[in-house]
């Protein structure tokens, strides 16, 4: 006998429910958050609560509203955010490659569909559209780049390509090439654009007609 009755079946084990504690803050500020989004649309958050928003989908535990105005203050507005490269992305506390890589993907995102935009519509209907568009696709180029806008007889964009790639603060220009290829186009006009990697907020725009 080992002193067991084998005929009765097991007692079941009592299990005590374990305290998990109380829901973390950020739970009910994320759905505040999305609501206002879903509700209102970009537009009603100021740029730190858009970012949140992505940050979202990258850090899925943890309060994200400290990060997302760390990096707006330190590139100053979401779009620059966007665009900064990988490296200084990562000096920022809690930004590690994955959340980076996630963000330059919503960048490319971005961008594609504002170049989409912009071939949609008059480039010299405004100069601020213009101008946002070249600060998103090359304001933190760590490398100067001349950029070349090319535009039919409307100034419509008909291309939006990458002439040169320099140096830090140097990138050579040939006017013939660029001829060519307005030529190859068949643009009547061009904007030249070149930025400048010691000021990332500084990008020069030149205005040429061809006849």
């Amino acid at each position: 006998m080992n002193g067991f009755d084998e005929s009765r079946p097991p007692r079941p084990i009592k299990s005590t429910p374990v305290d998990a504690g109380p829901e973390p803050h950020w739970h009910g500020h994320r759905e505040r958050l999305k609501e206002r989004f879903r509700a209102a649309g970009a537009d009603a958050l100021p740029d730190y609560e858009l970012l949140e928003l992505v940050l979202f989908r990258s850090i899925p535990r943890r309060d994200v509203k400290a990060l997302a105005k760390e990096l707006i203050n330190r590139f100053g507005s979401f779009a620059e955010v966007l665009s900064a490269p990988v490296e200084l992305l990562m000096e920022a506390k809690g930004v590690g490659e994955a959340v980076a890589v996630d963000l330059k993907l919503v960048a490319a995102a971005g961008q594609r569909l504002v170049k989409g935009e912009v071939k949609k519509k008059t480039a010299l209907g405004s100069w601020a559209d213009v101008i946002s568009y070249c600060r998103a696709a090359m304001a933190f180029e760590m490398r100067e780049q001349f950029r070349i806008l090319f535009l039919d007889k409307r100034n419509g964009l008909i291309a939006d390509e990458v002439q040169q790639t320099g140096t830090v603060d140097h990138t050579p220009v040939y006017p013939r090439e660029i001829v060519k290829r307005a030529l190859e186009l068949s643009s009547t006009a061009v904007i030249l654009v070149h930025n400048h990697p010691t000021n990332a907020l500084l990008i020069t725009l030149d205005h040429a007609y061809l006849h």
